[in-house]
């Protein structure tokens, strides 16, 4: 305990192993989920569906170890939703690129974050971004988050007539995400450790008996990776038609990270004073890494994961927490059938959509965690508080971290200039506001 202690500063930073390794638990058991929709989301564009369920335990393993071992922070890793969307369904299905050459292009924009990072870009991007704003993002991944969850937990669902609307409240699948966010709410006010845990493991006990949650046994043969074990063809993935698809994924990859590294770090009181991270670098780093680990095992981009927020909420401080969630997902590879039962999603009756009752509750209740940061926002200024509150309602409508981000980093320097205050802007808050612009240009071209 002493040299995990040393290494790791777990009593310095106000947590302890106890408390590490239930985060970890935590955190890894609201990512479960990706295991199995990763793979899902990928075959459709033709990939085999056990190799990319192998490639994604695998990369998510290395490089959430990796974060807790050389970053020390409580921050695991795993395949992007969104980007793994647009590399199936766009990129492969709808503009016939092979899945062999499109691996080839995510291992190209990894090793191009690798340079960035090398070079200190990335690490200087996200210094330059003010106090407000990270707090704004914060807040916004924080009501992202939990309408993630209002979502997979069915409580709120899409509309024929508008946009969202409420769920069936009298259906058992509804009141299920309800009961276990009441469940953890209750235990955390009482300062049960563990209460997000023992909050989902109550759901998941709740939902056996009635069908939703369905038990498979525990043990299984891990899946073979051969079929995408290093099949990127990364020479075809070079030429000049593929270049823009290559840009793509970097800035999305980019401005996820952006989002989640503030977010999370901010909510563990990782943050200095002045909006700075400790060993930034190292986080950034390691998540470039993992992409191009990731493409050449077989799966889609990598990024630091949002629902490490869970594993903060439950007190992880250190790399620990990041490293018994890696360790987790190499189990998986052996537990696949009790793996699924708590990550696994479950259609009702009548519905083509997936709801994940276990995974909803902890969502929801991170997500309420997160608009603390709202105090930190200067609304005295409103050339501070517009751009914070353009990402904040932005993330959750666009349905997307990075779109959310583009609400902000347009605005903020338009404000500035606009009120003669153009010299509070640091110069790399204009570019990304022009790279921004030049995004969506290049996107609607």
């Amino acid at each position: 305990m002493n040299a995990l202690d040393r290494f790791f500063k777990i009593q310095e930073r106000g947590s302890s192993l106890r408390t590490e390794i239930l985060a970890g638990l935590t955190t890894f058991i609201t990512m479960a989920y990706i295991i199995f929709v990763q793979p899902a989301i990928l075959s459709a564009g033709g990939m085999d569906f056990g190799a990319v369920l192998a490639a994604t335990c695998i990369s998510s393993a290395a490089a959430s170890i990796m974060m807790g071992l050389y970053a020390n922070y409580p921050i695991a890793l795993a395949p992007a939703m969104g980007e793994n969307f647009f590399f199936s369904f766009v990129v492969i299905i709808a503009m016939g690129v092979p899945w062999d050459i499109a691996l080839g292009i995510i291992f190209i924009s990894g090793v191009l974050f690798l340079l960035l990072t090398f070079f200190n870009i990335r690490e200087q991007i996200i210094n330059a971004i003010p106090p407000s704003f990270k707090s704004g993002i914060a807040v916004g991944i924080g009501i992202f988050i939990a309408f993630i969850g209002l979502v997979y937990g069915g409580i709120i669902e899409k509309s024929a007539g508008g946009i969202v609307k409420l769920g069936n409240v009298k259906s058992l699948h509804v009141l299920l995400p309800v009961i276990g966010l009441f469940i953890i709410a209750a235990l955390t006010q009482l300062r049960v450790r563990g209460a997000m845990l023992i909050g989902m493991l109550a759901t998941t006990a709740i939902a056996l008996p009635f069908g939703i949650v369905h038990f498979q046994g525990v043990v299984s043969s891990p899946p073979s990776i051969l079929p995408t074990l290093c099949k990127m063809r990364v020479f075809e993935a070079l030429s000049p038609q593929y270049l823009p698809l290559i840009l793509v994924f970097l800035f999305m990859d980019l401005f996820d990270t952006v989002g989640t590294v503030v977010g999370v770090t901010q909510q563990a009181g990782l943050m200095k004073e002045d909006g700075s991270i400790p060993r930034l670098k190292q986080i950034l780093i390691t998540d470039a890494s993992a992409s191009v680990f990731g493409a050449a095992l077989g799966t889609s981009t990598i990024v630091t994961f949002i629902e490490s927020s869970a594993g903060v909420q439950e007190g992880g401080r250190t790399g620990l927490t990041a490293i018994v969630a890696g360790l987790m997902f190499l189990l998986a590879l052996f537990f696949e059938p009790l793996a699924k039962m708590l990550g696994g999603g479950y259609v009702p009756a009548g519905s083509s959509m997936a709801l994940y009752p276990v995974i909803a509750p902890a969502l929801i209740f991170v997500g309420s965690m997160l608009l603390r940061n709202v105090t930190r926002i200067d609304f005295s200024d409103i050339t501070e508080s517009l751009p914070a509150f353009l990402t904040i309602i932005g993330m959750p409508l666009t349905y997307s971290i990075a779109d959310g981000l583009a609400f902000g980093f347009i605005s903020y320097p338009v404000l500035k200039l606009l009120s003669g205050r153009w010299r509070d802007v640091h110069p790399l808050m204009y570019a990304l506001g022009v790279i921004f612009v030049l995004r969506y240009a290049f996107l609607a071209s």
